[in-house]
């Protein structure tokens, strides 16, 4: 049915005494596809799987809001957004549920403005285009803003597994959540358009499915030149939760323990002696500047490797009511030399925005002490000869922090320094893994990974688990790295990709937004959901 029969179709149903009911289901039908569609795309992403979903989910949501009112795509948005991000997020819970569903509803108003944003889009022509740009600029929205943004859920974040992955290295992750929500929608145009020949209808098909597996033609973009030695330590912890993160010096005992063991296997030539060795976040959440049994604890594993050790420490100030959560290299010769701090603290997590205002209503927040002091100086490390990148935990989800270290020579391969250890069984370490992943893929370097109590591993830089631990457990890798410094073609781009894809999505949006205030019609490709009025 078109715009206008539409139109003279409410008008005609106007003294219908069955339309309204009818309108009513036809509304309740949409947004329960929205909600669904919103929980199969969560389950794309670990700790589930099902990477097929996205396309699919991602055109029930286009589907749903294509020829509603702007409030009602703006309704349908949210509820796709609730039904992905409540499921996504779930892993916030052990924090406490009150603030697992605010941080979900309001990621998911992002996704409102989305579903507003596509009942005007989806009157253009070349519509799928055009809803593949406005994903690209919601999901910039969402990672920058509010308290520096939240990526989490990036459609690309889902794909490690795919042959989509590989797109990475040529824009980014922006170019995959363009690609395959571009793919998903061209399979919804196949379907719902009209007034198009068959050949057409299967050349939509044809180009989607192209989409979906060309990364698999996308070479391996960057050469070898070297590789370096590097072992990987995870301690373990002794609980998990929020008691994680008591009891320090016991966590930092068991890296030194598991060092130890590591270097009497080295003595004894079952493996190869480390160039240096990694150790994760808060391996040290005692200042070991300032205390001296934590001191003692991180010089013992030191010297007994007789090489460098990267340790993730928590150190002091500035004054009295910060602190910083830090990469230190430790050197058997030098002591503590170059320091990285963590750049992107966590919201409530690692600070308190707001402190004076909330900290007397919400008596949990004390939990998280003092404020981290966010850093200013990106993760360029010089050990043991080497120049590899370091960021720690959720700043691999930010594309700004990552490009700072790994863009060609800036770095010879990445390094994480990652604390799980709250969120142990929850899906959350999987989740922050496959994130690590796309990153190899994108900037084409291998990426080590350390974590108290996992998931640890070593990523080859095509996105290949080379070696991964699991959860809860004491584990040990000694990998053989190779080091490459011949930039990605996303490396070159930067944010290119992004801000064109975003633009060309607010363009668009302008667009439809003028033709609607000069009353056009839609152009082509209508949906209509009930012939009784529905909602149009």
């Amino acid at each position: 049915m078109r715009l206008e029969d539409g139109i003279a179709s409410r008008s005609q149903t106007a003294t219908s005494t069955t339309a309204e009911p009818d309108g009513r289901a036809t509304r309740w039908l949409r947004f329960l596809l929205a909600v669904a569609s919103g929980v199969a795309l969560a389950a794309a992403f670990p700790p589930f799987g099902w990477t097929w979903t996205v396309p699919f989910a991602v055109a029930t949501l286009t589907l749903v809001c294509k020829g509603t009112r702007i409030r009602t795509g703006a309704l349908l948005g949210l509820g796709f957004g609730l039904g992905f991000f409540v499921l996504l997020l779930q892993w916030v819970r052990v924090i406490g549920a009150d603030g697992w569903l605010v941080l979900s509803l309001v990621e998911a108003l992002f996704v409102a403005v989305l579903g507003a944003a596509l009942t005007l889009i989806t009157r253009l022509r070349w519509w799928p285009l055009w809803a593949a740009t406005l994903w690209v600029g919601v999901e910039f929205a969402r990672s920058s803003f509010p308290l520096g943004g939240f990526p989490w859920g990036r459609l690309a974040y889902g794909l490690a597994d795919t042959p989509l992955a590989a797109l990475a290295s040529v824009g980014g992750v922006p170019f995959v959540t363009f690609v395959v929500v571009l793919a998903g929608n061209l399979l919804l145009w196949a379907v719902v358009t009209s007034g198009r020949r068959l050949v057409v209808r299967l050349g939509a098909v044809a180009v989607a499915a192209a989409l979906a597996f060309c990364g698999a033609l996308v070479p391996l973009p960057t050469d070898g030149n070297g590789t370096a030695t590097v072992a990987v330590v995870q301690g373990n912890v002794p609980s998990r939760g929020m008691e994680a993160l008591g009891r320090a010096r016991t966590v930092t005992r068991n890296h030194l323990a598991a060092t130890e063991d590591l270097m009497r296997e080295v003595r004894a030539g079952k493996v190869a002696k480390p160039a240096f060795v990694l150790w994760p976040e808060n391996s040290t959440d005692i200042d070991p500047f300032h205390d001296l049994p934590t001191r003692t604890i991180v010089d013992r594993a030191v010297q007994d490797a007789g090489v460098p050790i990267l340790v993730g420490a928590i150190l002091d100030g500035p004054g009295p009511n910060y602190r910083r959560t830090t990469g230190v290299v430790w050197d058997p010769t030098t002591g503590p030399g170059q320091i990285y701090a963590k750049q992107h603290p966590v919201p409530f997590g690692e600070y308190i925005p707001f402190r004076r205002q909330l900290l007397p209503y919400i008596d949990r927040l004390r939990l998280v002490g003092r404020d981290t002091y966010a850093g200013k100086e990106p993760g360029k490390i010089r050990i043991a000869g080497y120049h590899p990148g370091l960021v720690i935990c959720f700043e691999i989800a930010y594309d700004g922090i990552v490009r700072q270290v790994a863009d060609g020579a800036a770095s010879q391969f990445l390094t994480v320094q990652t604390n799980n250890a709250t969120y142990t069984g929850t899906g959350q370490p999987q989740q922050q893994f496959a994130i690590t992943r796309l990153r190899a893929v994108e900037y084409g370097k291998a990426v080590l990974v350390a974590s108290p109590n996992g998931i640890s591993g070593y990523i080859a830089p095509d996105g290949h688990v080379v070696a991964q631990s699991k959860e809860a457990t004491r584990k040990v890798f000694v990998e053989r790295v190779p080091l490459r410094t011949q930039p990605t073609l996303a490396a070159r781009l930067g944010p290119v990709p992004e801000w064109v894809l975003a633009l060309a999505g607010l363009a668009a949006l302008a667009v439809a937004v003028d033709r609607r205030r000069r009353g056009v019609e839609a152009d082509d490709d209508e949906l209509t959901w009930s012939t009784s009025g529905g909602d149009r």
